[in-house]
């Protein structure tokens, strides 16, 4: 099957369809209603009272087709346009703007930009299930930055000049966000309401093993939660160190490197109850990068995996998430 734009699968809405039925029903279609997987109790409905995809569970006699129960469901843009959307979302390294969305899909921008905020919910991953990062003999690195222009009126100082406070959890008014990067393996990152020892040990003893070696900047921030582990190592950026054999927290970095310039150059403005959203997007593309023989179509493929059992109302979208 092709896997570039002509792919078939972006321009037939039935191919479409087909497409996404194989990949979340590969022995047969499941109702989403009572659970029946039974082909014998479930038949597809025909006629042209029946548009194509609709079936009907004889367990429960409910009808369904391949949306139900997904980030797709009730949406009335056609499953070629959430695929395209899907795969190009899949495929840019620093992410993909509703606006470019909406001018590739024929969509207007309002739509592109929900659509977008759909495909990130596909993308999020359950780490209640995927269990700690780091353990014995492995590394993690654990770093915060700070994203996002003051959004008050910055105090006028006697000289006429802007000045922004600033304190222990950053700069005044930035959003505030914790990463963790297990070397050769994922990264979890945490929007936080304020960046402070407090905030930061809970993100790393919820997340982390015990038994891992743990890689930080010279931050206060780690002093006392790095001695719950395995072991602590600092690099001194203030003394012009950035790595000592082994010892550095490069990884992390490269990361907020790429997710800030995304941020900026892409996206260019983001409202912080939605930062979460895109932390998401940007944490689902480096656990499945190309360095680990990951291309743009098993990407997109696993962002489809993801799709079930989630819903995302607007009404949904605007609420806040933090670690």
């Amino acid at each position: 099957m092709a896997s570039g734009f002509d792919n078939p699968i972006f321009t037939d809405a039935d191919k479409a369809r087909e497409y996404l039925e194989a990949q979340r029903w590969p022995l047969g279609p499941i109702c989403p209603h009572c659970g029946n997987a039974d082909p014998a109790a479930i038949r597809g409905l025909k006629g042209k009272a029946h548009r194509p995809g609709v079936y009907q569970c004889n367990a429960c006699r409910e009808q369904f087709t391949v949306t139900v129960g997904t980030v797709f469901e009730r949406s009335k843009i056609p499953l070629n346009k959430w695929l395209f959307a899907t795969h190009l979302m899949c495929a840019s390294k620093k992410g993909m703007s509703a606006h470019q969305l909406h001018r590739m899909l024929g969509v207007t921008y309002k739509t592109a930009w929900f659509m977008a905020h759909r495909i990130r919910e596909a993308m999020k991953d359950d780490v209640s299930t995927s269990g700690p990062m780091g353990g014995e003999g492995k590394i993690v690195e654990a770093d915060e930055t700070y994203f996002g222009k003051t959004e008050t009126q910055p105090t006028v100082t006697t000289s006429g000049k802007p000045f922004t406070k600033k304190g222990k959890s950053g700069p005044s008014g930035k959003r505030a966000v914790v990463g963790l990067v297990e070397r050769g393996g994922n990264i979890r990152t945490f929007h936080v309401a304020k960046a402070n020892a407090e905030t930061v040990r809970d993100v790393l003893v919820r997340n982390v093993s015990r038994d891992t070696a743990l890689y930080t900047d010279e931050s206060r921030l780690y002093t006392v939660t790095g001695r719950e582990f395995a072991s602590h190592e600092t690099v001194r950026h203030s003394a012009g160190e950035y790595a000592r054999g082994t010892v550095h927290t490069n990884t992390i970095e490269n990361y907020f490197s790429v997710f800030k310039r995304g941020m900026r150059g892409v996206y260019q403005h983001c409202a912080e109850k939605h930062l979460h959203r895109y932390l998401v997007e940007f944490d689902f593309r480096y656990n499945r990068r190309s360095a680990r023989g990951i291309d743009d179509t098993t990407r997109r493929d696993d962002a489809l995996k993801g799709i079930e059992g989630k819903r995302l109302t607007y009404r949904r979208i605007g609420e806040a998430a933090y670690a």
